[in-house]
Protein backbone atom coordinates (compact mmCIF):
# COMPACT_ATOMS: atom_id res chain seq x y z
CA UNK A 1 0.00 0.00 0.00
CA UNK A 2 1.42 3.46 -0.92
CA UNK A 3 0.64 5.61 1.99
CA UNK A 4 1.52 8.74 0.14
CA UNK A 5 -1.46 8.58 -2.05
CA UNK A 6 -3.96 8.10 1.09
CA UNK A 7 -6.25 11.35 1.66
CA UNK A 8 -5.67 13.41 4.66
CA UNK A 9 -6.79 11.48 7.97
CA UNK A 10 -9.44 14.02 9.28
CA UNK A 11 -9.71 16.39 12.40
CA UNK A 12 -10.61 14.96 15.36
CA UNK A 13 -14.49 16.38 16.00
CA UNK A 14 -12.93 17.11 19.41
CA UNK A 15 -9.90 19.35 21.12
CA UNK A 16 -10.50 16.67 24.60
CA UNK A 17 -11.04 13.49 21.90
CA UNK A 18 -9.05 10.89 23.70
CA UNK A 19 -5.96 9.43 22.37
CA UNK A 20 -5.69 6.18 20.69
CA UNK A 21 -4.44 3.18 23.31
CA UNK A 22 -0.55 2.07 22.40
CA UNK A 23 -0.58 -1.16 21.14
CA UNK A 24 1.23 -3.02 23.50
CA UNK A 25 3.29 -6.25 22.02
CA UNK A 26 2.60 -9.53 23.68
CA UNK A 27 6.63 -10.29 24.02
CA UNK A 28 7.88 -7.61 26.90
CA UNK A 29 4.83 -5.26 26.51
CA UNK A 30 2.71 -5.92 29.45
CA UNK A 31 4.50 -5.56 32.41
CA UNK A 32 2.00 -4.38 35.09
CA UNK A 33 0.09 -7.96 35.30
CA UNK A 34 -0.02 -11.56 33.94
CA UNK A 35 -0.34 -12.05 30.56
CA UNK A 36 -3.96 -13.28 29.77
CA UNK A 37 -5.58 -15.75 26.73
CA UNK A 38 -7.19 -12.79 25.46
CA UNK A 39 -3.40 -11.13 25.02
CA UNK A 40 -2.53 -14.32 22.96
CA UNK A 41 -5.62 -13.73 21.14
CA UNK A 42 -5.33 -10.15 20.28
CA UNK A 43 -1.48 -11.03 19.15
CA UNK A 44 -3.47 -13.14 16.64
CA UNK A 45 -5.28 -10.56 15.23
CA UNK A 46 -2.38 -8.16 15.27
CA UNK A 47 -0.20 -10.74 13.53
CA UNK A 48 2.44 -10.88 16.22
CA UNK A 49 4.88 -13.57 16.29
CA UNK A 50 5.27 -14.28 20.01
CA UNK A 51 7.98 -16.65 21.67
CA UNK A 52 7.10 -19.88 24.63
CA UNK A 53 9.49 -21.82 26.53
CA UNK A 54 8.97 -24.66 29.05
CA UNK A 55 9.98 -24.21 32.63
CA UNK A 56 10.00 -26.61 35.57
CA UNK A 57 11.36 -24.26 38.66
CA UNK A 58 11.18 -21.04 39.64
CA UNK A 59 15.07 -19.55 39.48
CA UNK A 60 15.19 -20.68 35.59
CA UNK A 61 11.05 -19.73 35.68
CA UNK A 62 12.21 -15.82 36.43
CA UNK A 63 14.80 -15.78 34.64
CA UNK A 64 12.84 -16.13 31.62
CA UNK A 65 10.29 -14.13 33.03
CA UNK A 66 12.35 -10.84 33.32
CA UNK A 67 13.71 -11.58 29.43
CA UNK A 68 9.73 -11.16 28.75
CA UNK A 69 9.12 -14.11 27.57
CA UNK A 70 4.98 -14.07 27.66
CA UNK A 71 3.84 -17.52 28.07
CA UNK A 72 5.69 -20.97 30.06
CA UNK A 73 4.92 -24.19 30.04
CA UNK A 74 5.27 -26.61 32.75
CA UNK A 75 5.66 -29.68 30.80
CA UNK A 76 5.70 -33.20 31.36
CA UNK A 77 8.76 -32.80 29.30
CA UNK A 78 10.19 -32.78 32.59
CA UNK A 79 10.28 -36.29 32.42
CA UNK A 80 12.53 -36.77 30.33
CA UNK A 81 15.03 -33.26 31.05
CA UNK A 82 14.38 -32.81 34.45
CA UNK A 83 13.70 -35.75 36.54
CA UNK A 84 15.45 -38.50 34.76
CA UNK A 85 12.76 -40.40 33.27
CA UNK A 86 12.72 -42.39 29.61
CA UNK A 87 9.94 -40.92 28.60
CA UNK A 88 6.95 -38.58 29.86
CA UNK A 89 5.00 -41.40 30.86
CA UNK A 90 5.43 -42.01 34.18
CA UNK A 91 5.14 -37.71 35.38
CA UNK A 92 2.55 -38.07 37.95
CA UNK A 93 -0.25 -35.41 38.98
CA UNK A 94 1.59 -34.27 41.92
CA UNK A 95 4.86 -33.73 40.45
CA UNK A 96 2.95 -31.61 37.79
CA UNK A 97 1.62 -29.60 40.97
CA UNK A 98 4.86 -29.53 42.92
CA UNK A 99 7.18 -27.82 39.56
CA UNK A 100 3.87 -25.86 38.36
CA UNK A 101 3.52 -24.11 41.81
CA UNK A 102 7.17 -23.15 41.65
CA UNK A 103 6.97 -21.51 38.15
CA UNK A 104 3.96 -19.55 39.45
CA UNK A 105 5.95 -18.03 42.44
CA UNK A 106 8.95 -17.55 40.22
CA UNK A 107 7.25 -15.36 37.68
CA UNK A 108 5.24 -12.01 38.12
CA UNK A 109 4.60 -11.59 34.12
CA UNK A 110 4.26 -14.99 31.95
CA UNK A 111 0.88 -16.98 31.39
CA UNK A 112 2.41 -20.34 33.13
CA UNK A 113 0.32 -23.51 31.22
CA UNK A 114 0.88 -26.16 33.13
CA UNK A 115 0.15 -29.93 31.21
CA UNK A 116 -2.08 -32.68 32.27
CA UNK A 117 -0.01 -35.51 32.26
CA UNK A 118 -0.53 -39.19 31.47
CA UNK A 119 -3.38 -40.50 32.84
CA UNK A 120 -4.95 -37.63 34.23
CA UNK A 121 -7.65 -36.90 31.41
CA UNK A 122 -8.04 -39.98 29.43
CA UNK A 123 -10.38 -41.36 31.83
CA UNK A 124 -13.01 -39.25 31.56
CA UNK A 125 -13.87 -35.46 31.59
CA UNK A 126 -14.81 -35.41 34.85
CA UNK A 127 -11.18 -36.62 35.98
CA UNK A 128 -9.55 -33.97 33.55
CA UNK A 129 -11.46 -31.18 35.55
CA UNK A 130 -10.82 -32.86 38.87
CA UNK A 131 -7.30 -32.61 38.00
CA UNK A 132 -7.11 -29.38 35.86
CA UNK A 133 -8.59 -27.62 38.88
CA UNK A 134 -5.71 -28.89 40.83
CA UNK A 135 -3.45 -27.01 39.05
CA UNK A 136 -5.40 -23.82 39.07
CA UNK A 137 -5.90 -24.12 42.53
CA UNK A 138 -2.84 -25.51 44.07
CA UNK A 139 -0.03 -24.29 41.74
CA UNK A 140 -2.21 -21.34 40.33
CA UNK A 141 -1.57 -21.53 36.49
CA UNK A 142 -3.05 -19.68 34.43
CA UNK A 143 -3.77 -22.29 31.68
CA UNK A 144 -3.57 -26.38 31.29
CA UNK A 145 -2.35 -28.26 28.31
CA UNK A 146 -3.97 -31.48 26.98
CA UNK A 147 -2.95 -33.81 24.11
CA UNK A 148 -5.54 -34.52 21.31
CA UNK A 149 -8.49 -33.29 19.25
CA UNK A 150 -10.94 -34.81 18.83
CA UNK A 151 -10.15 -37.64 21.19
CA UNK A 152 -10.02 -35.04 23.81
CA UNK A 153 -12.87 -32.89 22.36
CA UNK A 154 -15.45 -33.64 25.66
CA UNK A 155 -12.89 -33.09 28.04
CA UNK A 156 -12.01 -29.72 27.00
CA UNK A 157 -15.37 -28.15 26.45
CA UNK A 158 -15.77 -29.41 29.71
CA UNK A 159 -13.25 -27.95 31.17
CA UNK A 160 -13.57 -24.00 29.21
CA UNK A 161 -17.00 -24.65 30.30
CA UNK A 162 -15.62 -24.38 33.84
CA UNK A 163 -13.71 -21.72 33.48
CA UNK A 164 -10.35 -23.92 32.46
CA UNK A 165 -8.10 -22.29 29.84
CA UNK A 166 -7.19 -25.09 27.28
CA UNK A 167 -4.01 -25.48 25.06
CA UNK A 168 -4.57 -28.29 22.64
CA UNK A 169 -1.67 -30.21 21.17
CA UNK A 170 -1.60 -32.11 17.97
CA UNK A 171 0.76 -33.68 16.04
CA UNK A 172 3.75 -35.86 17.67
CA UNK A 173 1.99 -36.40 21.08
CA UNK A 174 4.99 -37.59 23.27
CA UNK A 175 2.10 -39.26 25.83
CA UNK A 176 1.19 -41.77 22.55
CA UNK A 177 4.94 -42.65 22.67
CA UNK A 178 4.26 -46.23 22.62
CA UNK A 179 1.05 -46.19 20.43
CA UNK A 180 3.31 -44.47 17.92
CA UNK A 181 6.06 -46.28 18.62
CA UNK A 182 8.84 -43.65 18.63
CA UNK A 183 8.47 -40.02 17.74
CA UNK A 184 7.71 -40.07 13.51
CA UNK A 185 6.45 -36.77 12.29
CA UNK A 186 2.76 -36.26 11.65
CA UNK A 187 0.58 -35.49 9.30
CA UNK A 188 2.44 -36.65 6.40
CA UNK A 189 -0.07 -37.96 3.61
CA UNK A 190 -3.45 -36.77 2.41
CA UNK A 191 -5.69 -38.63 5.34
CA UNK A 192 -3.12 -37.75 8.08
CA UNK A 193 -3.43 -34.33 6.69
CA UNK A 194 -7.20 -34.46 6.67
CA UNK A 195 -7.19 -35.79 10.26
CA UNK A 196 -5.19 -32.78 12.10
CA UNK A 197 -6.89 -30.56 9.92
CA UNK A 198 -10.01 -31.92 11.69
CA UNK A 199 -8.71 -32.15 15.21
CA UNK A 200 -7.59 -28.75 14.67
CA UNK A 201 -10.74 -27.16 14.02
CA UNK A 202 -12.31 -29.37 16.36
CA UNK A 203 -10.40 -28.17 19.18
CA UNK A 204 -10.81 -24.77 18.11
CA UNK A 205 -14.75 -25.51 18.20
CA UNK A 206 -14.87 -26.76 21.77
CA UNK A 207 -13.14 -23.84 23.15
CA UNK A 208 -9.21 -24.12 23.02
CA UNK A 209 -7.59 -21.13 23.06
CA UNK A 210 -4.31 -22.16 21.40
CA UNK A 211 -2.49 -24.82 19.75
CA UNK A 212 0.42 -26.87 19.67
CA UNK A 213 1.68 -28.42 16.68
CA UNK A 214 4.36 -30.59 16.95
CA UNK A 215 6.67 -32.47 14.64
CA UNK A 216 4.33 -31.49 11.71
CA UNK A 217 5.24 -30.58 8.03
CA UNK A 218 5.72 -26.67 7.80
CA UNK A 219 3.22 -26.93 5.06
CA UNK A 220 0.32 -28.56 6.80
CA UNK A 221 1.23 -26.33 9.51
CA UNK A 222 0.84 -23.21 7.87
CA UNK A 223 -2.46 -24.30 6.85
CA UNK A 224 -3.83 -25.10 9.56
CA UNK A 225 -1.99 -21.66 11.26
CA UNK A 226 -3.99 -20.14 8.21
CA UNK A 227 -7.37 -22.02 9.11
CA UNK A 228 -8.26 -20.63 12.79
CA UNK A 229 -8.88 -17.78 14.63
CA UNK A 230 -6.72 -19.12 17.65
CA UNK A 231 -2.99 -19.37 17.63
CA UNK A 232 -0.76 -21.87 16.82
CA UNK A 233 2.40 -22.73 18.70
CA UNK A 234 5.00 -24.67 16.81
CA UNK A 235 7.89 -26.80 17.65
CA UNK A 236 9.47 -28.69 14.60
CA UNK A 237 6.33 -27.45 12.64
CA UNK A 238 7.82 -24.50 10.75
CA UNK A 239 8.05 -20.66 10.79
CA UNK A 240 4.00 -20.80 9.26
CA UNK A 241 2.93 -20.93 13.03
CA UNK A 242 2.03 -18.19 15.46
CA UNK A 243 4.44 -18.64 18.22
CA UNK A 244 7.32 -21.04 18.35
CA UNK A 245 8.57 -23.19 21.57
CA UNK A 246 11.58 -24.95 23.02
CA UNK A 247 12.14 -26.95 25.20
CA UNK A 248 14.62 -24.59 27.20
CA UNK A 249 17.29 -27.58 28.57
CA UNK A 250 17.52 -27.96 24.55
CA UNK A 251 17.36 -24.34 24.09
CA UNK A 252 20.44 -23.92 26.25
CA UNK A 253 22.55 -27.16 25.32
CA UNK A 254 22.18 -28.55 28.48
CA UNK A 255 20.43 -31.70 27.14
CA UNK A 256 22.84 -34.11 27.10
CA UNK A 257 23.01 -36.94 23.77
CA UNK A 258 21.28 -36.37 20.40
CA UNK A 259 18.21 -33.29 19.92
CA UNK A 260 15.41 -33.38 17.73
CA UNK A 261 16.49 -31.37 14.48
CA UNK A 262 14.16 -28.67 15.23
CA UNK A 263 15.76 -28.01 17.97
CA UNK A 264 18.56 -24.65 17.66
CA UNK A 265 21.16 -24.35 20.68
CA UNK A 266 21.62 -20.76 21.76
CA UNK A 267 24.22 -21.38 23.90
CA UNK A 268 26.48 -24.52 25.75
CA UNK A 269 25.41 -24.43 29.48
CA UNK A 270 26.61 -27.89 29.29
CA UNK A 271 30.13 -27.23 28.63
CA UNK A 272 29.99 -24.30 30.79
CA UNK A 273 28.57 -25.91 33.63
CA UNK A 274 30.96 -28.52 33.20
CA UNK A 275 33.86 -26.32 33.02
CA UNK A 276 32.45 -24.38 36.22
CA UNK A 277 32.46 -27.73 38.28
CA UNK A 278 36.05 -28.99 37.36
CA UNK A 279 37.58 -25.55 37.84
CA UNK A 280 35.89 -26.03 41.51
CA UNK A 281 37.48 -29.81 41.84
CA UNK A 282 40.73 -28.00 40.85
CA UNK A 283 40.50 -25.19 43.51
CA UNK A 284 39.60 -27.49 46.49
CA UNK A 285 42.26 -30.25 45.82
CA UNK A 286 44.79 -27.30 45.51
CA UNK A 287 43.44 -25.67 48.61
CA UNK A 288 42.95 -22.76 46.62
CA UNK A 289 39.36 -22.60 47.75
CA UNK A 290 38.13 -21.36 49.90
CA UNK A 291 40.64 -18.26 50.27
CA UNK A 292 40.99 -15.49 52.65
CA UNK A 293 37.85 -13.54 51.23
CA UNK A 294 35.59 -17.03 51.50
CA UNK A 295 36.50 -17.24 55.13
CA UNK A 296 35.37 -16.21 58.85
CA UNK A 297 37.40 -15.73 61.89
Amino acid sequence: MQHGSLPPAPAPSSANAPAPKAQQSLYGGVTSRRVTVRDLAAAKQRGERWPMLTAYDAPTAGIFDEAGIPVLLVGDSAGNVHLGYENTVPVTMDQMVMMSASVVRGTKRALVVADLPFGSYQESPAQALHNAVRLMKEAGVGAVKLEGGERSAAATELLVQAGVPVMAHLGLTPQSVHALGGYPVQGRGDEAAHQLLRDAKTAESVGAFALVLEAVPAELAAEVTASLHIPTVGIGAGVGCDAQVLVWTDMVGLTGGRVPKFVKQYADLRATLGDAARAFSADVIAATFPAEEHTFH
